[in-house]
This record gives structure tokens, sequence and C-alpha cells, in this order.
């Protein structure tokens, strides 16, 4: 089968006062889906391709970077909710669709919700795949020590020994061992080349600062299950959950309690944390299943 046609833009966005260079991958024809990666240490647009080009064939699908993350050096803003909530809004600003499928994985989905709230007739349906709403710290160590989070994000972000302590935790063997644990289901997949492409995003200038946000919980679009669950109410298009059979265990608990509300339907696919990436076949054919 022919691969849909590839194309990269970029979008110049106002976000938080200041332009942010936006890049798109821009694959496929037909009704328009946009695709939200990840936001994690090692996210970037990349991580969509595959599922992109396969869903090409029946869409036009808009693959954006998350400012702070992202296969290039990283513009230097604020990095909180609103700062997303902001990208996002400016994003759509500029590219409004109206979107056929709007696509997000992890953390973005809270996000790509928000902005369905917002104009509901925008989506005419939204995928989530792995949905989360909590960093990995967070998730590991309870809210209540949210002040040992500030002070290593503080840490993190300063200058010399925050980048010191930063190349320790994104080095090889570190990101080989986290997406062995959870990233992916299959430590088969974690081959050298994949280690050596996300290690790549991860030294990316500015890298620190977005990781440094996002583990500590500083990227989290909610504090609480209750008000994540409590974005899924009022007018919003049909919405599918994609949950991974090899979600780690806090995390699947969270996306079954999201399906436990009823505001979601719910299929079950292969994978970990980045199924989307790990297998975008199967990823692909579950949301053609529910069009």
């Amino acid at each position: 089968m022919v691969e849909p046609a590839h194309a990269t833009r970029t979008l110049s966005l106002d976000v938080a006062g200041r332009r942010v260079p936006t890049p798109c991958d821009v694959v496929g024809h037909g009704p328009e889906a946009l695709l939200l990666p990840a936001l994690s240490s090692i996210s970037a647009r990349s991580e969509m391709r595959a599922l992109a080009k396969d869903l090409g064939h029946d869409y036009r699908c808009l693959v954006p970077d998350w400012p702070g993350f992202g296969d290039q050096p990283r513009a230097r803003l604020p990095l909180n909710p609103g700062t997303l909530h902001a990208f996002l809004d400016a994003l759509l600003a500029a590219a409004p669709g109206p979107y056929a499928l709007g696509i997000a994985a992890g953390h973005a989905a809270g996000y790509l919700v928000v902005a369905a709230r917002k104009e509901p007739r925008r989506f005419s349906r939204l995928v989530l795949i792995a949905p989360t709403w909590r960093g990995p710290l967070p998730t590991m160590m309870g809210p209540e020590r949210r002040g040992l989070f500030r002070a290593l994000r503080r840490t993190i972000e300063s200058p010399f020994l925050g980048d010191v302590l930063y190349r320790i935790n994104i080095s090889p063997p570190v990101i080989g061992r986290m997406m062995r644990a959870h990233v992916y289901a299959d430590p088969a997949h974690v081959t050298p080349g994949v280690i050596a492409d996300k290690h790549a995003i991860t030294r990316q200038p500015g890298g620190r600062f977005g990781t440094a946000a996002f583990v500590t919980g500083g990227l989290d679009p909610v504090e609480t299950r209750e008000d994540f669950l409590d974005l899924f109410t009022g007018a919003l298009p049909p919405i599918r959950v994609l949950r991974p059979e090899r979600a780690p265990r806090r995390s699947g608990a969270e996306m079954d309690a999201l399906v436990a509300t009823g505001r979601v339907a719910r299929a079950t696919i292969p994978g970990a944390l980045s199924p989307h990436e790990e297998y975008a076949g199967e990823v692909a054919a579950a949301i053609r299943a529910a069009a």
C-alpha cells in the first residue's frame, strides 16, 4: 500500500506572551484529525508518526509538538497547565478544523477534553489512548509530598547542578530501564535504536525544563481523580478510551475509574503507556472500529 503524503509545517503561535514556533506533521488526506502526543521526558510528535501514517489513508492528520517538548530546541516558557491550555487554544485558532477525530495520548487527554468542552462541535469524536492525569512522582509517592516535588523541580531547573542531575537521569541505560518498566509492554521492542532516538529527544536544548515539570506533577491538568472525572460531564462529543492491557497498576486504575463512570466507551488494546507507538496498527484498527 502506498504511504500517505507527509509534510511538515511550522505554526507561529502566541502563547504566554511569546511567539512559539510549533512544528507539525501533516499526514494523509481526508477529513481532519488532530493527534496530540503524550507528555513525558521522551515525548515528541514522532511518537505519533506510525499511527498517523496508518490513519492517513482515511484522515488528514495534524500532529504538533507540545511547547517544552519535541525533537527540537525548546522555547523557554512557564510550563504549567495554564500555558498548555493556552497553547492548545492558540493551535486550534490557527488550525480550527472542524475535526472528524481528536486523539490524545497519556497526559494530553485532559487538555484535549477541556478544549472540546469549550467548543463541542469542533470534534466529531475523541479517542484517548492510555489517558493519564497525574505525573510519575505524585503517582508513585502520593500528593502529600507536593513540597518535595516543587523543590526537586527547582533543583532540576537550576543552572549547573540541575543540568548534571538531568543528564544522569536521562542517560541511555536509564531510558532503557524506564521504557521496559512501563512505557513499552514487550521489552524486546526497546531496541538500541529506539533508546538512541529517545535519548536524542531528551538532549534537545532546554529539555530538562519540560521533564522537571512533567515528572513532578507540574503539568497535571487536575489535582484529584474527582476533578479528572468531572472533565467528562456536560456537552462533549462521543469519547472512547483505549485501555492498554499492560498499563501500570496505578495508571490502569485511573483509566478503569474513568470507564466505570459510563461517560466514555472502552476498547482494550495491547501495550503499556505508549501503545500508539509500540502497537500503532492495533491502535489504528481500534480507532477505525469505533467510527
